[in-house]
């Protein structure tokens, strides 16, 4: 039940709003979570790395690299399940933040009990009775379920194809475990947001449509193009008889280096830049807003 997962699970909160910040706490500490504050905003990672929570509340707008950035960097190691808290109620940032690694976005101002609830049906998926049923069932042995040369890692939130793998999200783990578990055949719309998120009723539609995206794209990478389907009007469906017959890449060799005169790469391989390209720093545009860390366009 949910009042026995609370007291278990820890919450980091990465706001800079120091009121914003301390309204949170004591919210989530009187359901009985334990909270901690970032306090690291230089070095939010790292931080991340040493509280290890079970679930993040991360803001967009923050000083140094915004929070696109630091869910990037956070995924590189961690699976934690990771929430926007942001009063941007654009739909591009919304896309922004689940193609960055999130798993779900609310727009302050927002009402304690939608916030509640969006934190226990994560919890729910990631440590309690949802991921319970997800690593006894039936249809795959072990810790993996496959098709064809295509594997996913139950264990490790991995997919594999051949020798390459693609590291998932919850939320696309899910996704792909309903398609493999689906065996080529239709499954709707509905059915996908209600197993991949609890409470649908505070779920976009259009948040399906992202993480299969985001879905696909991971495939692709892996040489599967067109593997996840769109059946009009019904679902999505995984092309079995495509993943089945494919072949996986052959893993990708770098013929050694000449240099001039016919000598073979010198034993340490290609030398370093001298100059290594620095890092993109945010700037600041006039009314407090902050630049994508990643270089691109300045976030709205």
């Amino acid at each position: 039940m949910t009042a026995q997962l609370q007291p278990q699970h820890k919450i980091h909160i990465v706001e800079d709003d120091a009121t914003v910040a301390g309204l949170l706490h004591g919210e989530l500490t009187r359901y009985g979570f334990g909270v901690t504050l970032a306090t690291r905003l230089r070095d939010i990672a790292a931080e991340v790395e040493e509280v290890q929570p079970d679930l993040i509340l991360l803001d967009i707008n923050l000083p140094y690299y915004d929070g696109f950035y630091w869910c990037r960097q956070i995924r590189r190691s961690l699976k934690v399940p990771i929430i926007f808290i942001s009063a941007r109620d654009s739909e591009m940032d919304k896309v922004y933040a689940l193609e960055n690694g999130g798993d779900d976005y609310i727009t302050k101002p927002f009402h304690p009990d939608v916030l509640l609830a969006k934190i226990r049906a994560l919890l729910r998926r990631a440590y309690g009775e949802y991921a319970q049923a997800l690593r006894i069932d039936p249809l795959h042995a072990g810790d993996s379920i496959a098709v064809g040369t295509l594997r996913l890692h139950l264990d490790k939130a991995v997919v594999a194809y051949g020798e390459r793998e693609e590291p998932l999200t919850k939320t696309e783990l899910q996704l792909l475990f309903q398609l493999l578990k689906a065996d080529g055949q239709i499954v709707s719309r509905q059915a996908l947001l209600e197993a991949l998120w609890d409470d649908v009723h505070f779920v976009d539609d259009n948040t399906l449509t992202v993480n299969v995206t985001r879905l696909r794209r991971k495939l692709s990478g892996l040489g599967l193009d067109g593997a996840v389907l769109t059946v009009r009007g019904l679902g999505y469906r995984l092309d079995v008889d495509a993943v089945s017959s494919a072949r996986p890449p052959a893993p990708h060799v770098n013929p050694p280096s000449r240099r001039a005169g016919g000598e073979g790469a010198s034993q340490g391989g290609e030398a370093p830049s001298a100059n290594p390209p620095a890092a993109n720093a945010p700037s600041r545009r006039a009314g407090g807003g902050t630049a994508r860390a990643d270089g691109g366009a300045g976030t709205p």
